[in-house]
């Protein structure tokens, strides 16, 4: 069997975890490969409504096991919260989560410094949640992390204590004033509630499941937010790609089956960072209000502008994308006319490809449609889609090169059409 991936293509919040949720049906295994408490995955169902953050998106199907794979940096106080109000649901939270030893803890002073570096940077923030994803990262790379399976450990106190005693030292040389023993104790209180999961070698498992089941693939944030490969240095600091969900999870590339790229039919971006097509105007702020771009996290407006095909083909390429999933086609029914960026002028110069430097000065090159001024929210067919919007999907398709499978258009699990 293969494992199924799913990603964002853009800057992230393109509606991953709705889309994790309706494939969540075919899979009886979801899996989480990179990010952290940073991510927001949105779900809207039965008159109910979540945001997930470290539990991945199968969680709501009965019986769908749901791994916290090993690329992903885990905070106990927001995982043993998250869990606590699903669980309140009657979700049986224990039974369907399953943690990877490897997964990076982030402490409290990971925070701390998070807030420290932001705080230094002035105006040349990168725009961090502050969730404190950078410095446990920067803690696996430098081999100083912390892992889940540590907490397991006789001896785990005293390496914590050791980790702390770095991190206290770094913020004073930063000169930051902190109270890094403020959250200790709600720290270790949710290390205990943590050792109630069932914790496993992910790799091992992972590989043997693929035997005979398939397997889905959950990453968060979006394809421009990746470490290498995104506008970098505004970006997160895993990998976004689909080459994350190996590493993430442990498992080959020729296991990879389908790769899911989700975007949304105009384009959002949260914190600082090059975005070629953002709008300052009207209709910048008419399509956050229809889109309700807020972020489910930190709760942040985004910045938006028109669909950036020029990325979104990068990001396609980079990832080997097979079937694309547009959200968010229902928040362009009011526009008389939609663009489109298909190329970018660099210098004075036309060009369809992403430039190396972030600080390049870019000029959008649109491609203009009639609008649809049709109501698609009602739609459940490709039949009943008005034949602007099916023009507007076909010169998608054309440009990109990879058909359009799914196109949502609402929050809800049954507000999908699929081709």
């Amino acid at each position: 069997m293969k494992l199924d991936v799913v990603l964002g293509l853009q800057w992230g919040d393109e509606g991953k975890g709705k889309i994790v949720d309706v494939l969540a049906g075919n899979y009886p295994i979801v899996a989480r490969f990179q990010g952290g408490p940073n991510a927001g995955h949105s779900l809207h169902f039965e008159g109910k409504s979540f945001v997930l953050r470290s539990i991945p998106s199968g969680i709501f199907r009965k019986d769908a096991v749901n791994i916290i794979g090993n690329g992903v940096v885990l905070d106990p106080i927001t995982f043993r919260k998250e869990s606590e109000n699903i669980a309140a649901t009657g979700v049986p939270v224990r039974e369907r989560i399953l943690i990877s030893k490897k997964a990076h803890l982030i402490l409290p002073t990971h925070r701390l410094l998070d807030a420290a570096n932001e705080a230094a940077m002035g105006k040349g923030k990168i725009g961090s949640t502050l969730k404190g994803i950078g410095p446990t990262y920067t803690d696996k790379v430098s081999r100083n992390g912390l892992r889940v399976g540590d907490i397991l450990t006789p001896d785990f106190r005293d390496r914590y204590a050791k980790l702390k005693d770095r991190h206290v030292r770094m913020l004073s040389q930063m000169q930051f004033e902190c109270d890094p023993d403020a959250e200790e104790a709600e720290f270790f209180a949710a290390v205990e509630y943590l050792k109630e999961f069932m914790m496993i070698d992910c790799e091992y498992f992972i590989n043997s499941q693929l035997k005979e089941k398939a397997i889905l693939a959950e990453g968060a944030q979006g394809s421009m937010l990746d470490i290498d490969y995104g506008s970098y240095p505004f970006v997160t600091s895993s990998s976004t790609a689909c080459a994350g969900a190996c590493i993430g999870l442990g498992v080959p590339p020729s296991k990879i089956g389908h790769v899911y790229g989700i975007f949304k039919a105009y384009c959002t971006r949260v914190g600082s960072g090059p975005f070629p097509t953002e709008l300052f105007d009207e209709t910048g702020e008419k399509l956050r209000k229809i889109g309700n771009e807020f972020g489910a996290v930190t709760g942040r407006p985004r910045r938006c502008g028109w669909l950036d095909l020029v990325a979104l083909k990068y990001a396609v390429m980079i990832s080997g994308v097979s079937d694309l999933i547009m959200m968010k086609s229902d928040c362009l029914d009011s526009f008389e006319t939609i663009k489109v960026c298909t190329s970018y002028r660099v210098d004075g110069k036309e060009s369809a490809t992403v430039p190396f430097d972030t600080f390049a000065k870019v000029e959008p090159v649109y491609t203009e449609f009639k609008g649809w001024n049709t109501d698609l929210t009602g739609c459940r067919s490709e039949e009943e889609l008005p034949e602007e919007f099916r023009n507007y999907i076909a010169f998608m398709e054309n440009y990109l090169e990879v058909p359009i499978r799914i196109i949502s258009l609402g929050p809800d699990r049954d507000a999908t059409i699929m081709r």
